[in-house]
């Protein structure tokens, strides 16, 4: 009986040690990101029949398992790439926003101060040092024109490491769910038991990865299947597969992402297929607001240059010239798929500058027809021979011929601003007369002064300033409409942590409870093998 004694208060002595471990264990992961408290499962040890009735044997600690909530956690991780996908998206588009309303650097004032200028001219035609002035405002102009479009060339250059930065910590990310998967099985193959600490490293890799792309987890067995897009496979096992950085097909400055298949092959990836996170972020506003900004510009640099340039060439100068161009501007850009077979050329060429719009356009080839798709509304238009003309872009076959399947990419406006300039530098050929020779004549610089006002573009609903005015408004619009859904996602990551850690995270008040708890049990289990030595002592006393 001493015997069973000192064996009950053994067990009791090894829970209560296994309590008091992981208490502590417990306490100092405390502040460990993703570390969810552990419990010691235990129960009563088989009792024995001694004939009058069963006496317990003690205790058995069956497991150490840790307080985690698998829909909780779901919920956190949604939270979280959401969260993430807007903040990388509005800490983008701020830069554009503060570029373009910020008076020093937008285009507002540097536009009516060459309005202004012109003025002048028709005021005095015959001053050269008015004509001087209006051209150094143009030049102005210019210059603004082209600081802007540099430094939306510096954010797409920025937001291209920033995609493959992003694409690398995917993988990275990837690679160590994988080794992880591999452990976590192991360790259970091994003991039986859950690994506690390997399965929170290993959800806390799943958060991270969350805020980089959204991802749909399966679970098998012990593993995690980890699944990106529309279900490429990440991670399947022990076994993680790989994005890549690919230059796009129709623009090698532009940064895509492809999945590597397990043969090798290279699979582009839609930017539908790359949701949420910073990685979704980063690619909506790429499409969404920094390249229709940069195609917003230059429609009304080219709106501008061509249509003052139609009237200025009407005119004539104070040396008797006309048919002068004022302004030069960028000329539209043809991007060929790498993926043609065929060895067409196509040529693009602004035909109705007041018909452009802010889209770029994906033309195809069938083996007998074209089809010139405008992507900001996928409105399609199918031809079947050259010239062809699309919201003022006349498109032509400058050599070679088309293969089946062959595909372009047509941008109207995109360089627009950046090719922006003055055309001329002799005052003299500034057109303000409307007659030749007609000396004070200002028929003409009246004329070009009234398009500050006048609706050209747009199909004749907007003004420069009007065209302007809207990219601006676009840009806020969608910074504040950021700004609060930001702020929502935030709040909801928050409230789905909070709610988390609320059942899973370490409490250490309550903990301080367990460690005292366990102390007295050990305590108390010590005092019952004390007893049974000193009862086996008696016994032994008896049998001298």
């Amino acid at each position: 009986m001493a015997t069973s004694i000192l064996s009950i208060g053994q067990s009791a002595l090894a829970a209560a040690q296994v309590g008091i471990n992981t208490t502590g264990h417990n306490i100092a992961n405390a502040a460990t990101p993703g570390y969810n408290r552990q419990i010691v499962v235990q129960g009563a040890a088989q009792a024995q029949n001694f004939g009058f009735g069963f006496l317990g044997q003690g205790v058995d600690v069956s497991s150490v398992t840790r307080v985690y909530n698998e829909f909780l956690g779901n919920q956190v991780q949604t939270a979280q790439t959401t969260k993430s996908g807007l903040d990388s998206y509005y800490a983008q588009i701020r830069q554009i926003d503060n570029l373009l309303a910020d008076p020093t650097t937008g285009l507002s004032t540097a536009m009516q101060e060459f309005f202004a200028g012109l003025q002048d001219v028709s005021t005095s035609p015959t001053s050269i040092p008015a004509r001087q002035s209006a051209l150094s405002t143009a030049e102005s102009l210019a210059t603004r024109f082209q600081s802007l479009s540099g430094r939306l060339e510096e954010i797409e250059r920025s937001l291209n490491g920033q995609i493959q930065s992003s694409v690398s910590d995917i993988n990275t990310l990837g690679s160590q769910i994988a080794l992880l998967n591999d452990a976590i099985g192991k360790a259970e193959r091994a003991s039986g038991q859950p690994p506690n600490d390997l399965l929170d490293q290993r959800d806390q890799l799943l958060l991270e990865l969350n805020k980089q792309i959204k991802v749909t987890v399966v679970e098998q067995g012990s593993e995690y299947n980890v699944f990106i897009g529309n279900g490429q496979p990440l991670v399947v096992g022990t076994t993680s597969s790989m994005l890549v950085n690919v230059a796009s097909p129709t623009n090698p400055e532009k940064i895509e992402v492809a999945f590597r298949a397990s043969n090798g092959n290279l699979v582009p990836l839609a930017q539908s297929a790359l949701s949420g996170g910073e990685l979704g972020g980063l690619l909506d506003f790429r499409t969404q607001s920094l390249e229709q900004a940069q195609n917003a510009l230059g429609r009304v640099a080219i709106g501008l240059a061509a249509t003052f340039n139609a009237q200025h060439q009407s005119g004539y100068g104070l040396d008797g010239s006309t048919g002068n161009a004022f302004f030069t501007a960028g000329a539209p850009v043809v991007g060929e798929h790498g993926s043609n077979t065929g060895n067409a050329v196509i040529g693009a060429a602004i035909s109705s500058p007041t018909a452009l719009t802010t889209s770029d356009y994906r033309l195809q080839y069938d083996g007998t027809n074209y089809t010139v798709t405008r992507l900001s509304d996928n409105t399609a238009t199918t031809f079947a021979s050259f010239p062809q003309t699309v919201d003022g872009v006349t498109l032509s076959l400058a050599s070679g011929a088309a293969a089946a399947g062959d595909s372009f990419l047509i941008r109207p406006t995109v360089n627009g601003a950046s090719g922006f300039g003055v055309a001329i530098t002799d005052p003299a050929k500034l057109a303000a007369a409307g007659v030749a020779g007609a000396v004070g004549d200002n028929s003409n610089a009246l004329l070009l002064a009234g398009l500050q006002t006048s609706r050209i573009l747009g199909n004749s609903t907007l003004t420069y300033q009007d065209a302007y005015s809207q990219l601006v408004s676009q840009v806020g619009n969608k910074t504040r409409e950021l700004d609060v859904t930001s702020s929502a996602a935030a709040k909801m990551l928050t409230e789905a942590t909070l709610t988390l850690q609320n059942e899973s995270g370490v409490n250490l008040d309550e903990e301080a409870a367990n460690l005292l708890r366990y102390q007295q049990a050990y305590q108390a289990a010590g005092k019952v093998m004390q007893i049974a030595s000193e009862l086996f002592d008696v016994l032994l006393s008896i049998g001298r």
